[in-house]
Formats: structure tokens, C-alpha cells, sequence
């Protein structure tokens, strides 16, 4: 099956052009963005091999219509999607710190619970927490932005503010607009039989100075999702959650041994495999949209992607 790996793209008006880990951002003429969704899967912040056939056109749909779902809380830079796999928007300015938001104690936060810590970018966590336990309540882990191939770091909010990463009043809007988002994105989930673990929100400023959320909201890339019914039982019985996200490919990298260490060996991605990733991207879409997901064709995925942009653009 084809996938979207790359993009080389000169569309009218293009001024410059940027490749993200998953996607392709292309400025344009008159303050506007055009982001292109590949079907590049990364985890410990590498690039895996093999591309996961329809997951640029998840990501891109949910990111759309989780936007449009938010809009009246937090304004955001999304003004069309001309194509499954495209969203052009306002130029931005990005702000230099990721969002983190957790509700629970999962992922990143249970690695570091479990060697002993008991604090997290300035937050005080409880004694006597097991992995996926709800938290007593939401708190925001940032983390500063990687350059590309180097790992997100965790970062305090008083770090933040005494090295002037982002100014005291704007880091207060963020902090407010970060937990609207995850109280309304907790919401969404819990009306589709879903639990919102944590997720992650990036923002920017737009030429004249508004505060604005940029880039993906509530995809399997940037949050994690577990099923809510048995969700007590399991945490009883110490089984695993049942859970929608990425979180299941890093698993497996880690049990064939991999870690985004130098000097180690990305593990084969069997055909199988590919696909099993693929049918978890389309189940997440279709559980957390109630809609069902329409493949579009990927027959010629950059012929078709162009042929939208410039009839949008034309």
C-alpha cells in the first residue's frame, strides 16, 4: 500500500519550506501555513523506517475536527483543509515549550514515578500511586521544544519563566488555554466511551500578537487514550489499561530493544505490523470522531495532494 513518506512541493506563492517529524510545513504568501500530514511514525523522537498507510490523513481529520470542536474556548490558526492530508492556517510564531497536560499517571510519568521520583517539572506527585492511576487532579509537565533529532526535555514552569523562554503574562495564557482544551478534550473522549490520559498542545502568535493553538490537538500522536469501561476493574487487578495511542508502538520498540539510543538498531517493521498500526489509527479515528473513517485515495497520494492545493490556491 502507498504511503506518504515525503513531499517536494513549490506552490504559488511559496516562500519557504520546513519537514517536521511527522509533518511538512510550507509557508506561503499573505501571513499563511500550509502543513501537509505524512505517514512517517516516530517514536523516542526517531523517525521509524516504514510509513503507516492513511495515518497523515488521521491525524490531519481528527486535528481538524477536534479544532472546530474547541474554537469557542481557545482561538486557533486552522482556516482549511483543501485536502484529507493538508490544513493551511495563519503563520505563526511558536512558542518554545510543548504543553504537556496529564490526568493520569501514564507513559513518561510512570517511567520516572517508577525509578523513584516524585516530582515532575516542578510538580509534587503523591506517594502510593500505580501506574494509570487517576491523578488527584490534571497537572502540566512542559517540555522545551527538541531541534530536530535531539529529545524533548522536561522543563519546570518556573524554569521556563527565569530563563525567559516565554514571558510570565503569555506562559499564564497558556497554562489557562491548556487546561480549557484538556477539560473540553476529556469531555469529547468521555462521550465516546473514552478516557483522555494525557496529551500535549503546542501555540503560536500570530503576526498581530494573538495567542493561538497550532499544529495537532487530541490525535493518537500527541495524546493517549484509554478505554473506559473496565478501566476500575483493571486497575484493580493490576491488569494493563486497554488503550488507544501510540503508546503500543513504543512498547514494542522497547521489547525488541530499542530506545532511540544512539548505536541501536530500529527492529524490523514486519508487513504485518505495519498494519496492525494502521487499523489502530483508523479505530482511534473512528472511536473518538463517532464517525466512520473514509479512506481517501492513495493511489498517487502527492499528485492528488497537489492537484487540491492548487485548485484551493487557484
Amino acid at each position: 500500500m502507498q504511503t506518504l513518506l515525503a513531499t517536494n512541493y513549490q506552490f504559488p506563492g511559496q516562500k519557504n519550506y520546513y519537514k517536521g517529524k511527522v509533518r511538512e510545513v510550507y509557508t506561503l504568501e499573505n501571513e499563511r501555513l500550509l502543513m501537509v500530514a505524512t505517514d512517517r511514525l516516530s517514536a523516542f523522537d526517531v523517525i521509524l523506517p516504514k510509513g503507516i498507510p492513511y495515518k497523515g490523513q488521521i491525524l490531519n481529520q481528527i486535528a481538524t475536527k477536534m479544532m472546530r470542536d474547541t474554537q469557542d474556548l481557545v482561538p486557533n490558526w486552522l482556516e482549511a483543509t483543501p485536502d484529507p492530508n493538508v490544513a493551511v492556517g495563519k503563520s505563526c510564531e511558536p512558542f518554545k515549550v510543548e504543553m504537556v497536560i496529564r490526568g493520569y499517571l501514564a507513559g513518561h510519568a510512570a517511567r520516572e514515578y517508577k525509578a523513584g521520583k516524585r516530582e515532575l517539572c516542578g510538580v509534587k506527585l503523591p506517594e502510593g500511586l500505580k501506574e494509570n492511576d487517576q491523578l488527584p487532579q490534571p497537572i502540566i509537565t512542559p517540555a522545551t521544544k527538541a531541534e530536530q533529532g535531539d529529545h524533548d526535555e522536561d522543563i519546570s514552569r518556573g524554569d521556563i519563566i527565569k530563563r525567559q523562554i516565554v514571558p510570565e503574562e503569555e506562559y499564564k495564557v497558556l497554562e489557562d488555554y491548556t487546561q480549557k482544551l484538556f477539560a473540553r478534550g476529556t469531555e469529547i473522549a468521555a462521550s465516546r466511551g473514552l478516557i483522555l490520559v494525557d496529551t500535549k498542545y503546542e501555540f503560536g502568535k500570530t503576526q498581530d500578537g494573538e495567542i493561538v493553538l497550532i499544529d495537532e490537538i487530541h490525535t493518537p500522536d500527541s495524546s493517549r487514550y484509554f478505554y473506559a469501561d473496565g478501566y476500575e476493574e483493571r486497575q484493580k487487578t493490576g491488569e494493563k489499561q486497554k488503550q488507544l495511542s501510540k503508546e503500543f508502538v513504543r512498547e514494542w520498540l522497547l521489547e525488541n530493544g530499542f530506545q532511540g539510543k544512539e548505536r541501536q538498531q530500529i527492529p524490523e517493521m514486519s508487513a504485518a505490523f505495519v498494519s496492525s498500526v494502521s487499523k489502530r489509527y483508523i479505530e482511534l479515528y473512528e472511536k473518538i470522531t463517532g464517525e466512520e473513517f473514509k479512506k481517501a485515495p492513495i493511489e498517487n497520494i502527492e499528485k492528488r495532494i497537489e492537484e487540491n492545493v492548487l485548485e484551493f490556491l487557484g
